[in-house]
């Protein structure tokens, strides 16, 4: 088969992979399921499609069509080769606003769809909770739905056309059809043609249609999606009599690829929603009075009923993302509903609040019921998205499993269905996990389970086979909207009948007659314990790590956080910071679940003494940045840059480490000899012939300027100012100095500065004893040399250092490794001396807003010039601290305005951009936002930068000077 796949490779346009590496990052997706694919395929157009339907045909094997992998039921999970749609159909191809459609390829996103269309006034109606990263493509092959489809409904309500690659090769096209042109598509002998004579043949007949509206869910539920919609084609025209025109795209809706290969999609679209918006966050002591209540919230006509359990509020306390957009929660609710309304005035939505809550105090429901208007809301609804991706921050190995957690039922029943629901729970004595869309009858219901355990693996099935039985008492749907994938799909039967379970199984075999088309999927399925990540009652490894990985069991379990919901494949037209990479290369390879994926992979699979001596984790791990946005912008809070140091640290230990790593952790070294001569150095560095040579020699891009050194280093100067300060009484407190080797060495013009500011604003400065911050070590993955580093600097400041005396530094990488790495490196008996420290060791900005509250610092003091400010915020500071006091202190002079720049990372992290093999991608991602942004500036606009690295990027990629925030706050002193 080898051997053939390279001849197919030879011959598609995109890209095919055969690589162990590749195909074990496309073995999972965002389910409980693992399968290794044969291969991976890129496919660049239709063409690229018939090459693959042809070889698969030939050579007996499947495709598997796959956009975001964010599937929760293992839809695309399988040993055949995944066609990957997601890298090149991503065209918008046109757009009707008149008529109100689009058509779309199938690997647009859905925010980045509204995004274009925002301007026009139009949206595609159902959103979901994936919808920075969930594609058009997956949407409609499970059906999506998302928060608001008590209003918008389902993609099949939207889904006007589609365009599908089908078994033979041919491409037709599904869009709705009146009588005579249905009478023309059952003439011939074609594929299409043979797949509307099955689909006549077996609802024209008067047992099957008895059968099928007998069986299937009740078609009030409008949020369903067992097996093939066969019953929503039986009450179209030809065989209803209720005008409603046949479309087969109401099949391709929810069938997971399984008939074939979606190429185009058009979609209806409907005018955005009414400008003014507002939460009711009614907190409930029970989940039983919630559900209740959701019956009350239904009656006052919102847009939106979410519902959030105890558990997961809880779990959202251990994401630093999630924590800020808690805000609106008070005391320890058992549930929370987020009910949403949408009007036109404010008046409109004050009165629908009213009722809303006087409804729930009339009826005894609720104790809490904030009301959370306009922007704030999407606070609010970035707390209930992260529901899925937190639920790994639950300790241990049991977890909330996707099993049941499509349930849908006729909300009018839902409180019955749970009172039952709660009743199975208590006879097998398990927790479970309530949150989603309770409004629309479907609660997402996630049993708690160990799947490394044999015993839960077989209750796993337990459950899905009982709540199977339940849902067809409640004549409701096993899957609502996430698909029945291999989770569910052995269950179908139970909830259609088996007569109409072997009419889907026709149809398939109709279809695709080979069952080349993701087999294995909503019939035929195998049992939904098979093929399972993880393997039962298996002994895991014991590794030794230098990080302290205790907190999540070990640094294997810090892997398996990662479920795979894909948030980091969001790209920079969505905002944020994860993954600079990804965002750069739109390769599956280069995003953060990969590096956990094979990460995990190798760790839990290697027979290596060394598990990290594998080359393929190298290669994943090689475009990681190290930002640290997955830390906080993960939902699970996977830290790959903790991850990535402590791979590369035993991966040294095997391979040795190269030249360049070597010089570029020890730079403070080079850089303290350096001091002695700088001008010399200087001089070397600034010849381009000389400069160049030496880059390449050291594996740098030549195209780079290297940092100059000071004339004098920090300490230097500090020494000889310091007669300077002795009359300083600081009348407003002492501050402890962080002069990390950045500041030292380079920037000593920043740390200058910083001390007067602080001598002029009244501070008593000194620099304690300590050495640099080891971030260069820990950059390069020296985790022994920055580990002795951070016991030493926590030995030299625990003393010294208090609330009244903080720590403070100016480069947030330096001093915010007190507070990131330092309590993970310097052991046990060190580490809560470390989290005291780390909670006194904070960045300029954090401590001059907090002087600036506490009233020792004035408008007064500053200018009333005005100044315009753009402002780049360093990625660590992002994910371990904040921008927002950085932001504080720049607008605090009474006529200075701050706009940060919704830029992420600037791309050259350290010594990442440096690095010849990745300086494209380092300026890519600096071109994506920052750079263009900073370039649209006026000359007359300060350009503000935290970083070091960031303001040499930033220099690099536009030739703009770029300020440290207390540069320009030294300026504006009067």
């Amino acid at each position: 088969m080898l051997s053939k796949l390279k001849e197919l490779a030879a011959e598609l346009r995109g890209d095919l992979y055969t690589d162990k590496k590749t195909r074990i990052l496309y073995a999972t997706d965002a389910s409980a399921y693992r399968e290794l694919p044969v291969a991976v395929a890129r496919p660049k157009d239709s063409s690229d499609l018939i090459k693959l339907v042809s070889f698969a045909s030939k050579h007996k094997t499947s495709l598997i069509p796959r956009t975001a992998g964010t599937s929760l039921a293992g839809q695309v999970v399988g040993n055949g080769i995944v066609v990957d749609i997601s890298k090149y159909f991503t065209e918008i191809v046109e757009l009707n606003v008149d008529e109100r459609w689009v058509r779309v390829q199938p690997g647009v996103i859905l925010d980045e769809l509204n995004l274009y269309l925002k301007p026009h006034g139009l949206f595609f109606g159902p959103e979901t909770s994936t919808a920075n990263r969930c594609m058009i493509g997956g949407m409609v092959g499970n059906n999506a739905c998302g928060s608001h489809s008590i209003i918008y409904g389902t993609t099949r309500d939207h889904t006007l056309c589609t365009k599908v690659m089908l078994s033979d090769g041919s491409e037709a096209e599904f869009k709705s059809l009146n009588n005579e042109e249905f009478n023309q598509k059952l003439q011939g002998e074609k594929l299409e043609n043979k797949i509307y004579q099955h689909i006549y043949q077996i609802l024209s007949e008067k047992s099957n249609q008895n059968e099928i509206r007998k069986e299937y869910p009740d078609k009030s539920i409008y949020r369903r999606n067992t097996g093939y919609a066969i019953d929503l084609l039986l009450e179209t025209e030809p065989f209803t009599s209720n005008e409603k025109p046949f479309n087969f795209s109401n099949l391709i809706c929810g069938s997971e690829g399984t008939l074939g290969i979606i190429t185009e999609i058009k979609l209806n679209l409907v005018e955005i929603p009414p400008k003014e918006i507002a939460v009711v966050a009614a907190h409930f002591k029970t989940k039983e009075e919630a559900f209740k209540a959701n019956l009350i919230a239904l009656k006052n006509k919102p847009g939106a009923v979410e519902m959030m359990d105890h558990t997961i509020l809880n779990l959202t306390k251990g994401n630093r993302n999630q924590l800020n957009n808690r805000y609106f929660v008070e005391g320890d609710p058992g549930a929370i509903l987020i009910i949403e309304f949408a009007r036109n005035t404010i008046d409109e939505i004050n009165e629908s609040c009213t009722n809303l809550i006087h409804g729930f105090k009339q009826a005894g429901f609720g104790y809490h019921f904030p009301i959370i208007y306009g922007i704030d809301t999407k606070k609010v609804w970035a707390l209930r998205k992260a529901g899925l991706g937190v639920l790994s921050n639950m300790e241990g190995d049991a977890k909330p499993v996707s099993i049941i957690e499509d349930t849908a039922v006729n909300v009018e029943v839902l409180p019955d269905y749970m009172d039952d629901f709660q009743k199975i729970l208590n006879k097998h004595n398990l927790e479970c996990v309530y949150h989603a869309h309770i409004g629309s009858g479907e609660l997402h219901l996630r049993p708690i389970l160990n799947l490394k355990d044999s015993k839960d693996v077989a209750m796993f099935r337990t459950i899905g086979l009982e709540i199977a039985h339940l849902v067809k008492k409640y004549n409701g749907s096993l899957s609502g909207e996430h698909g029945d994938g291999r989770v569910r799909g052995e269950f179908i039967s139970i909830i259609i009948g088996e007569k109409n379970y072997k009419l889907l199984q026709e149809l398939k075999s109709v279809w695709d007659p080979n069952h080349i088309f993701n087999p294995g999927k909503i019939v035929d399925v195998p049992s939904m314990t098979t093929f399972l990540r993880y393997e039962s009652d298996r002994k895991e490894p014991e590794i030794e790590t230098i990080f302290d990985f205790s907190n999540v069991g070990g640094i294997l379990r810090a892997t398996e956080k990662c479920n795979g919901s894909g948030d980091c494949r969001k790209t920079e037209l969505s905002g944020g910071t994860m993954c600079p990479s990804y965002m750069a290369t739109r390769n599956e390879n280069d995003v953060t679940r990969a590096r956990a994926n094979i990460l995990r992979e190798f760790l839990t699979n290697s027979t290596k003494k060394n598990p990290f001596d594998h080359q393929e984790i190298k290669e994943v791990m090689d475009l990681c940045l190290s930002c640290k946005a997955c830390k906080s912008e993960c939902p699970s809070s996977v830290d790959v840059a903790k991850l990535k140091a402590e791979f590369l640290q035993h991966y040294y230990d095997a391979h040795g480490i190269p030249l360049r790593s070597r010089l570029i952790a020890y730079i403070t070294e080079i850089n303290k000899l350096a001091s002695i001569w700088p001008s010399l150095y200087n001089v070397i560095m600034k010849n381009k012939a000389i400069s160049s040579l030496i880059m390449r020699i050291i594996g740098f891009a030549p195209n780079r300027s290297m940092p100059l050194l000071a004339k004098q280093t920090m300490s230097k100067w500090m020494k000889m100012y310091i007669s300077n300060l002795k009359d300083n009484k600081g009348n407003n407190g002492k501050v402890y100095l962080f002069n990390d080797e950045f500041t030292n060495y380079n920037d000593t013009d920043i740390g200058i500065k910083t001390v007067q500011l602080l001598t002029r604003l009244g501070y008593e400065v000194s620099i304690p004893k300590h050495i640099d911050s080891g971030r260069t070590y820990l950059s390069k993955g020296l985790l022994r040399k920055a580990k002795t580093i951070a016991i030493k600097n926590v030995n030299y400041l625990k003393d010294i250092v208090t609330d009244q005396s903080p720590l403070v530094g100016i480069e947030p990488s330096a001093i915010l490794t007190f507070r990131d790495e330092y309590p993970d490196l310097v052991g046990n008996k060190l580490k809560k001396t470390a989290i005291d420290l780390a909670k006194n060791a904070i960045m300029i900005d954090e401590f001059l807003k907090r002087e600036i509250e506490s009233g020792k610092i004035t408008k007064e003091q500053f200018t009333n010039e005005n100044k315009e400010i753009k402002l780049h915020g360093h990625c660590q500071q992002k994910a371990v601290a904040s921008t927002d006091p950085t932001k504080f202190l720049l607008s605090f002079p009474v006529n200075y305005s701050v706009e940060e720049i919704p830029s992420g990372c600037c791309g050259m992290a350290g010594s990442f951009g440096y690095e010849k093999e990745h300086y494209e991608v380092s300026m890519k991602i600096g071109e994506m936002v920052l750079f263009p942004s900073v370039r649209n500036s006026d000359s007359e606009t300060l350009i503000a930068a935290p970083g070091t690295s960031c303001r040499h990027q930033i220099k690099d990629g536009t030739g703009r000077k770029v300020l440290h925030p207390v540069e320009i706050l030294y300026d504006a002193l009067n």
